[in-house]
């Protein structure tokens, strides 16, 4: 009975030609992963269909051999332990749902004050909504440890996600009720099945009025195949879930009180850690941590063997570059927390502590017999920006650290953790180049870095070009921007003068909006979200994600206004503010100090205009109070984002802990 039931799993029938209806498999019956064909057989399967009859035979040879002894062959599953990541595209639910998981895993007291979103500890992640690094937990269900990694669901970030899938064994690909497959959701899709990984697809926000649950099912389905999954790849399991309720089910009509079903779908369709129990110890650096206490923490999956507190290990890297090491301590993630452990099997996550020169992407193995792993890769930059020391009049007035030699030291700190970025040296020694996967990504370390007392300057973002067989590349992402249809004319021709290429456009739900998909180059993209909000009052989403290098797109303009300079050293007075605001928009209100050179608002005309915003009134003209009543406009206040999406080439952001201006570039400037 077992066996008809396998062959009628492995085949796959006429499911590539067309997306599985609303009533199929994928939306009901638990059945994609109750049974499945042996770990052995999928691996070594094409992803050509095969015909039925050579299948059977194949499974019925597998069925029929005998099971190896643990004597014969070291390979084993942990049944007790489930490593997944949990991965999405941004807004999309990922940490509520966690935070579900964790309160119905009893993980809190009944009466602790939890906030929400608990996984997102960091104050920038907080204030932005986003998550930024990833980060451990884990929960016990039915007497299984289950290891879930939270990952960030923007692009720029996608860093994070590459260097934690090799520490899982499936994901949860969560999806957007209403928005279905995004842009990040097709990267991070495309490096879980690169990895091998099962997928258990959650349908979240399924308790929306506007939710469309067979279209998001069918376009989540297309997009497997479109990533040239395997078959038992294409048989996933959907969950339909309300992260901010706590509600799963495998029907969206019919959901449970609780977030049961969902569990059980992860024991169910989340395989068990392949390890090596009487192997060689072997545990690749995934993600480090620091503490004032005890150091640097090393976090990775144990791969093979058993490691122990006080042990004498090996770091190696597969350059064969070896060192050796003791750890001090050795902890484990159980509920909310690390615990502190005497031993850590073969197929759990462990934090060691002890290798205070560790790095991601290093193993640590046995001291005598130890091979090191394949290291973590991750995707180019796209995107470079410079940073340099301060050089305005108010250096040293608010940071802290304002030397060359504490911003290169913390920048090339940086790169401890960040494999997605990279540090070079400029072309002086007070100069360095700073490279990442895109604005956002280099935006986040410049916040981090002036809130812990640092000052310095950056200049405009550029794109990292390549040149191939003598041919000038450019790297292209493809935009998605969701707009209301009385504003879709203004943004055609917005992403049109920016050398963006329409790739698809769709209605977008019953709001009346519309999905607008291009092919952009990465320089087109830099001040895109504000002129795109501008032009959409505020309605307009975009996201982005990175497709590939493709030919030089031409000249492009990004900013059609110039810049309002300030002429002198001083502070601003209301008489001068008042003439000055007839010439544009300005950043600066009465009483604030400005330097010469320094970019106090923008000109209504292209071009830059020097003006005098420090000028004072001369007492003898003062002939009444009437007189002295200055009405100005609300000055424009701009973020580091913004400030960094609206500088041109000979330009720089003044950064410091208090404040943020813009200036001329005083270099450039000369040579003018």
């Amino acid at each position: 009975m077992q066996m008809q039931t396998l062959t009628l799993r492995g085949v796959p029938s006429a499911r590539r030609a067309a997306p599985p209806p609303a009533s199929s498999a994928h939306l009901a019956a638990p059945g994609p992963c109750a049974l499945r064909v042996p770990r052995s057989l999928r691996r070594r399967r094409p992803r050509t269909l095969r015909a039925s009859a050579s299948l059977e035979q194949e499974v019925k040879e597998v069925a029929g051999s005998p099971v190896p002894s643990a004597g014969k062959s070291c390979q084993a599953t942990r049944r007790d332990v489930r490593n997944i990541a949990i991965v999405a595209h941004v807004d999309h639910g990922k940490t509520t749902l966690v935070d579900s998981m964790l309160r119905q895993a009893k993980v809190f007291r009944d009466n602790q004050v939890v906030q929400e979103r608990i996984m997102d500890s960091n104050d920038l992640e907080r204030e932005r909504g986003i998550t930024i690094l990833s980060k451990n937990t884990s929960i016990t269900y039915k007497g299984t440890k289950i290891n879930i990694i939270d990952t960030p669901g923007h692009s720029d970030f996608g860093g994070e996600v590459e260097r934690v899938l090799n520490m899982v064994e499936g994901v949860l690909l969560v999806v957007d009720s209403v928005e279905g497959p995004m842009p990040q959701t097709r990267f991070v899709l495309k490096k879980a099945l690169e990895f091998g990984h099962a997928v258990v697809v959650v349908v979240n926000k399924i308790d929306r009025p506007t939710a469309r649950p067979e279209f998001v099912v069918n376009s989540t389905f297309e997009l497997f195949i479109e990533l040239n999954a395997t078959d038992e790849q294409c048989d996933f399991q959907t969950v339909y879930a309300s992260g901010i309720k706590g509600k799963a089910g495998l029907s969206p009509e019919n959901l449970a009180d609780d977030l049961g079903p969902l569990f059980e779908a992860i024991l169910r369709c989340i395989p068990e850690p392949r390890i090596e129990k009487d192997g060689a110890l072997q545990m690749l650096v995934s993600n480090t941590e620091y503490d004032e206490h005890k150091g640097r923490i090393a976090i990775g999956r144990l791969h093979a063997g058993e490691l122990q507190r006080g042990m004498e290990v090996k770091v190696c890297t597969p350059d064969d570059a070896c060192r050796v090491g003791k750890v001090s301590e050795l902890f484990v993630y159980q509920n909310f927390s690390r615990v502190p452990v005497e031993s850590v099997s073969a197929g759990d996550i462990c934090a060691v502590c002890g290798m205070n020169d560790i790095m991601i992407g290093e193993t640590i193995a046995d001291k005598i017999t130890g091979t090191p792993l394949p290291t973590i890769k991750v995707e180019e930059p796209t995107v470079r920006m410079s940073f340099s020391i301060n050089t305005s009049p108010f250096v040293g007035r608010e940071g802290k650290y304002v030397t060359s030699r504490n911003l290169r030291d913390r920048l090339y700190r940086e790169l401890e953790r960040n494999l997605a970025m990279k540090v070079e040296d400029g072309e002086t020694a007070d100069t360095f180049l700073v490279s990442g996967r895109g604005t956002l990504h280099l935006t986040i370390l410049i916040e981090n870095m002036r809130r812990e007392g640092y000052e310095f300057m950056i200049g405009p973002p550029k794109v990292i070009n390549k040149t191939v067989d003598g041919k000038l590349l450019e790297p292209y992402e493809i935009a998605a921007v969701e707009v209301p249809e009385e504003y879709m004319g203004s943004v055609v021709e917005l992403l049109g003068k920016r050398r963006g290429q329409m790739v698809n456009m769709e209605a977008s739900g019953p709001e009346g909006t519309t999905l607008l998909k291009y092919k952009i180059p990465t320089r087109g993209l830099i001040g895109l979200r504000n002129a795109i909000l501008t032009a959409s009052r505020g309605r307009a989403i975009l996201n982005t994600i990175f497709d590939s290098y493709g030919s030089w797109a031409g000249d492009l303009s990004s900013r059609d206004q110039g810049s309002l300079v300030a002429f002198e050293d001083g502070s601003t007075t209301s008489y001068a503010l008042l003439n000055a605001q007839e010439r544009g928009l300005l950043f600066v209100q009465p009483g604030q100090d400005v330097y010469k050179g320094q970019i106090v608002g923008i000109h209504q005309r292209p071009g830059d205009l020097a003006i005098n915003v420090c000028k004072k009134k001369a007492a003898t003209n003062v002939r009444s109070n009437k007189e002295t009543t200055v009405v100005l406009d609300e000055p424009l206040s701009y973020s580091l984002d913004d400030c960094i999406e609206f500088i041109q080439e000979d330009e720089l952001v003044e950064v410091t802990p208090s404040s943020i201006r813009m200036c001329k570039n005083p270099k450039i400037s000369k040579k003018k």
